[in-house]
């Protein structure tokens, strides 16, 4: 997708009202959207080639850690039983081998993800639908949220546009989001930005952490 029509949709949108900025609280978490084997591993049906996206995310929750920020992954997970009349699955049959207990509902090992962060397992796009995590978040003091993930345009949206609803200042991390094509890529961070979320750099995402680090925040 070209500069031309991001310039032209954002001045539109910029006289009418829409794309307002976000500021960060005190207390960021890092939630970290299906970055499991089977988004990961392009051998999976559902997969593709998202190393880079893996490798920023590792450096944003190297960050994370060393700030003592919340850390939460989440992961799709089916039993068997629902996999006849699961309405999802019918319009994305390449996510039927995530079934609980196999190896693709695995984080992606190169994230490192510790004992003590949590694993929300989730049935559906948001990372809110059907889960704790708005709770999980209330109960460890959050005030804004850092979107890592994949895919940009289906989970990772979904999880920001619930966040924002739901009261949460949601910052998806450009670097450390995914798709499997570019053009859906591209736009759902475009309308994430203009409408739900502020899009940020890495290096924007760690420089938040570091400020509040030194603050005292963490």
């Amino acid at each position: 997708m070209g500069q031309e029509w991001r310039t032209r949709v954002a001045t539109q949108y910029a006289g009418r009202g829409l794309g307002g900025r976000l500021q960060f609280g005190a207390r960021p978490a890092v939630v970290v959207v299906d970055l499991i084997n089977g988004f990961t591993d392009e051998a999976f049906p559902a997969g593709s080639n998202l190393d880079d996206v893996v490798l920023a995310t590792s450096r944003l929750l190297a960050a994370a850690r060393d700030a003592r920020c919340p850390v939460v992954f989440t992961t799709i997970a089916f039993s068997k039983a629902m996999l006849a009349d699961n309405v999802w699955l019918k319009k994305m049959p390449a996510m039927k081998g995530l079934l609980e207990g196999s190896n693709w509902v695995e984080v992606d090992p190169r994230l490192g993800r510790r004992d003590d962060e949590a694993l929300v397992v989730k049935r559906a796009a948001s990372s809110f639908t059907g889960t704790d995590l708005n709770s999980f978040l209330t109960a460890k003091g959050v005030d804004s949220v850092m979107i890592c993930g994949a895919t940009t345009s289906g989970c990772v949206r979904a999880t920001a546009v619930d966040a924002c609803m739901l009261g949460w200042p949601a910052f998806v991390v450009r670097e450390c989001v995914g798709d499997r094509a570019v053009e859906p890529h591209e736009a759902s961070l475009f309308d994430i930005e203009a409408k739900y979320g502020d899009v940020l750099s890495l290096e924007e995402a760690l420089q938040a952490i570091v400020s509040r680090k030194k603050g005292g925040a963490a």
